[in-house]
């Protein structure tokens, strides 16, 4: 056992989940890329919280009040140092990723785009990073544009290069997809995209729990992603941006926190970011994405990464031994996902037969309906890795598959 298998069987021992038994087989749990199990220290921190600090932020006249706020804005200043953003106030609180792309889509959208104007994506998108552009574009008459990919599920640089044009005013990309693996150059594309004066915002969704990410570095307008899948709780994530571009953004949501002075006939709003947290805030959210991110740098990226690394490429040799199986996605610049079918089998019925043998994976089109179109399938069997998966999960995976093979061929 090397070094770092020791160090992440320590790492798994802190997730409970793992203890239990799914159809009386151990949990094999390989959907992180939909949402990541939570170790126990989250789990206290956010159980903490809720038993000894509940309050609200930013208005209790008392020692509650202020332990609460001092939580949120130190979450808010940990995710500033995690992202690399020059200031804590370039961090946006919101529900997720989903909700983060609206906020940029609506706020900065509205007020920028005309009709004429377009919106390049990839076609490796999330259709959270897709539907609201279409509904934002079909506001204001303008198009949403789609680079394509390469058939080994790289982006076609070339065919990204060719729909960047001067029309061309947001350009909004997956950092990694999450059905192929894929990681794309961020610095390399908003490079691109701001030589012709866009602007650029990443879904950094995947990403954040794999590699490390520096927003200056990369100088991205705007970068989103959602704390579930970076071993966080539900319901809660950030927006990165630029604040001279938040400065000149209008709220995306009215309310309470927002404001600076309502009278019946006029409102007058906020600083950034404090201008789009309407409402009261997801407070254990922050708490809890605080604890998760504590518990990511004590291991470190560079650890887990090379770590996925070495799973990814265990999983991708056993996987291809199995007659019939197909893998999309072959970049070798790509995170510890893989999907796959069977010839001949339908994903969901994949789906059921490791459902049975205890191994969680997930079957569909994972929400990126445009990208199975390219790849000419309906859905695909996904196995997403983590932290806390080891080569007997793989090995569990593997023999359920090639149980389903016998089964449905």
């Amino acid at each position: 056992m090397s070094n770092l298998d020791d160090i992440f069987a320590s790492v798994r021992s802190q997730f409970p989940a793992l203890t239990q038994k799914v159809h009386g087989k151990n949990l094999v749990y390989l959907d992180s890329g939909a949402t990541t199990l939570k170790p126990q220290s989250v789990v206290d921190r956010i159980a903490h919280f809720y038993s000894y600090e509940t309050s609200n932020v930013h208005r209790g006249a008392h020692y509650l009040g202020d332990v609460a706020t001092g939580h949120f804005e130190a979450a808010r200043q940990k995710v500033a140092e995690f992202l690399g953003a020059r200031q804590s106030e370039e961090i946006i609180f919101v529900r997720g990723t989903t909700e983060g792309v609206n906020l940029v889509a609506n706020s900065w959208g509205l007020s920028n785009l005309k009709a004429g104007d377009e919106i390049l994506i990839t076609v490796m998108e999330h259709h959270g990073n897709i539907v609201p552009w279409q509904m934002v574009a079909e506001k204001v008459g303008a198009k949403v544009v789609a680079a394509d990919i390469l058939d080994n599920g790289e982006l076609d640089l070339e065919d990204f290069k060719k729909k960047l044009n001067s029309r061309t005013k947001m350009v909004a990309f997956t950092a990694s997809s999450n059905v192929l693996g894929t990681n794309t150059d961020m610095k390399l594309l908003t490079k691109l995209a701001h030589e012709v004066g866009a602007k650029v915002l990443v879904d950094g969704a995947q990403i954040v729990s794999q590699l490390p990410v520096n927003v200056s570095e990369i100088d991205c307008d705007f970068f989103v992603f959602s704390a579930h899948k970076l071993f966080g709780p539900f319901g809660f994530g950030a927006v990165y941006g630029k604040k001279e571009i938040l400065d000149q953004m209008p709220p995306y949501q009215g309310g309470g926190s927002m404001i600076s002075k309502v009278t019946i006939e006029k409102t007058t709003f906020n600083d950034v970011p404090t201008r789009f947290e309407a409402g009261t805030p997801h407070v254990e959210g922050a708490v809890g994405l605080h604890a998760a991110l504590t518990f990511v740098e004590k291991i470190g990226l560079d650890k887990i990464h090379k770590y996925e690394m070495d799973l990814l490429n265990y999983a991708t040799g056993k996987l291809l031994e199995i007659p019939d199986l197909k893998i999309y996605g072959t970049s070798l610049n790509k995170g510890a996902i893989l999907s796959f079918n069977l010839k001949g089998a339908h994903h969901s019925d994949i789906g059921q037969i490791l459902d049975q043998e205890g191994v969680a994976v997930r079957a569909g089109h994972h929400c990126t309906q445009p990208l199975m179109a390219r790849l000419g399938v309906p859905g695909t069997v996904r196995a997403s890795l983590s932290v806390y998966n080891n080569r007997e999960d793989i090995d569990s995976m593997v023999k359920a598959v090639v149980k389903a093979r016998e089964m449905l061929l």
